[in-house]
């Protein structure tokens, strides 16, 4: 999702949270936009915000979120488009607080951009965007997926003890909720892959028996032979299939199926 994606997920999220009372808990708060969102990116866009506004007690902050998953590309949820632009600098460096604090777990402090010594690259970067102060929070997932929220101030030295300490305890609770989302993100994608198997499964189907019916074989035969085509022609088996359905009926199966 580039800067226009931020930009409506913002609105979205600022159009929604209107109508969310006051009185709720950030862990209510949190529990309400999981069961807004489904799809993962939009939902850790939105995590970012909530986690911004949440977070901003004395100063303005921008807030980030760092996902990795296994065999999977790094995944980056952030508030605004200038958070944004510094965690993925920081994801395409593999090198900086957050990366640290993921592969750690343990909290990651940078009290003064200015004079901040470590992953001297990065913080070229975050120079550029006027940040003074950053704070890395490590968040506990299940498996082998990894997390961490980045908050960023203006000003130098703007995470004391207390900010510390919240930014420790919302951590915990964004945590959790990711958990529940990553869940989610699993249970579908699965059922995508499920479809695409049937849908796979039904093409290979029906050019066998295409192939039955034109060349006047059993089904052994006719699968012996699409698979001899297809490795021929150097192609996938399913892609010979949906070419054989599509040039006798026009159009590719549709598999039937519930979920």
């Amino acid at each position: 999702m580039g800067n226009e994606g931020v930009v409506r997920g913002r609105r979205r999220w600022e159009t929604w949270a209107m109508t969310v009372d006051a009185a709720q808990t950030a862990g209510e708060r949190l529990h309400d936009l999981l069961l807004s969102d489904r799809e993962l990116t939009g939902f850790l866009d939105d995590l970012a915000a909530l986690s911004a506004a949440e977070l901003a007690v004395d100063a303005p902050v921008l807030c980030g979120f760092t996902l990795r998953r296994a065999k999977r590309n790094s995944a980056v949820g952030s508030s605004s488009a200038e958070a944004r632009a510094m965690d993925e600098t920081q994801a395409g460096f593999d090198d900086g607080p957050c990366m640290e604090a993921q592969r750690s777990g343990r909290l990651i402090s940078v009290e003064d951009v200015l004079t901040e010594e470590r992953w001297p690259e990065y913080m070229a970067e975050v120079r550029r965007h006027g940040v003074r102060s950053a704070l890395a929070v490590p968040l506990e997932l299940d498996g082998s997926a990894g997390a961490a929220m980045n908050v960023y101030a203006r000003e130098p030295r703007a995470f004391d003890d207390a900010a510390v300490s919240r930014a420790l305890a919302y951590a915990g609770l964004a945590g959790k909720t990711l958990r529940v989302a990553l869940r989610i993100a699993v249970h579908a994608e699965s059922a995508e892959h499920r479809r695409r198997a049937m849908e796979s499964r039904t093409a290979i189907d029906i050019a066998t028996g295409i192939l039955m019916v034109q060349m006047g074989c059993g089904q052994q035969e006719a699968v012996a032979m699409l698979k001899r085509l297809a490795s021929d022609r150097n192609t996938k088996l399913v892609r010979l299939a949906e070419d054989i359905v599509v040039s006798v009926g026009g159009r590719g199966p549709v598999a039937s199926f519930e979920d």
